[in-house]
């Protein structure tokens, strides 16, 4: 009946294939077609508002990055893309009707992302989102801590493994315990300790209020680094350099990817269920 039509197709978005199939009785095939048909009928029916505030992110998905775009402002999903190649997302932007209102768009370091929105919404303010840039200081204070093993014996190499939590914590966070564990690493091991120290400057630099602010504090960063651990902080500050002016646009456009990132989780579950 049409009615067990529409309830299939309703119940399929939450359920698997199998489970409707053993319930209703309806071969799992038909089930899956009932799902096409009511999926293109949402399509053509359904329109999702253009956001304001754009985050664009990436999952991988079947071997495959897909290019995820968001609302950030609102917390909605907008679209998930086939891929993350730059011709598909300007296809994207392109067909996206009002992308005229859009403001800012936060995004990681992916030049076809950059290129893509220059190129269709150029009034947008690119965002470098702040938790790309910052994770890559803690990388680089992780590539000092693993050169450090061959040094080490078998059991201090365990104590660096298991005590490397305290060292990519930030300072203001650390317990007592927690403070007397990272003392003892520093101190012992001054090129660790320089690593640290970096790490926990750069993040300084975030607490800028103005982007002038966060220049001085990065220009500063950049020469306390000293010419043994600049190597290891190399990705960092080709990161900055090649970035710097959509870094610099978040201290004054503070939007981030965050809700992206807890999206991706999400898809995450949702892919694994559908298994």
């Amino acid at each position: 009946t049409d009615r067990l039509v529409k309830w299939i197709g309703q119940q399929a978005l939450k359920r698997t294939f199998t489970s409707l199939a053993d319930e209703t009785g309806v071969v799992e095939g038909t089930i899956r077609n009932i799902f096409r048909d009511y999926i293109n009928e949402l399509e053509q029916t359904i329109r999702f508002e253009t956001p304001k505030w754009m985050g664009i992110d990436e999952i991988h998905i079947i071997n495959k990055p897909r290019c995820v775009v968001s609302n950030i402002q609102n917390n909605t999903i907008v679209e998930l893309l086939p891929n993350r190649n730059k011709d598909t997302v300007v296809r994207f932007l392109h067909h996206l009707e009002g992308k005229e209102c859009i403001q800012y768009v936060a995004m990681d370091m992916w030049t076809p992302y950059r290129d893509a929105v220059r190129a269709v919404i150029p009034q947008a303010d690119i965002v470098v989102d702040k938790f790309h840039v910052v994770r890559m200081a803690n990388d680089a204070l992780e590539r000092v801590r693993k050169s450090l093993r061959e040094s080490l014996t078998p059991k201090q190499r365990r104590g660096l493994m298991h005590d490397r939590f305290v060292l990519l914590k930030r300072e203001r966070d650390l317990n007592d315990q927690e403070r007397l564990l990272m003392d003892g690493w520093t101190k012992n091991y001054p090129a660790l300790g320089e690593a640290y120290r970096l790490k926990e400057d750069f993040y300084g630099i975030y607490e800028a209020g103005t982007p002038e602010e966060a220049m001085r504090r990065y220009e500063a960063w950049y020469r306390a680094i000293s010419t043994e651990i600049r190597p290891y902080f190399a990705d960092l500050i080709r990161a900055f350099t090649n970035w710097q002016p959509f870094i610099l646009n978040y201290f004054e456009h503070p939007v981030t990817n965050a809700y992206t990132e807890s999206l991706n989780s999400l898809i995450r579950v949702m892919n694994r269920l559908g298994r």
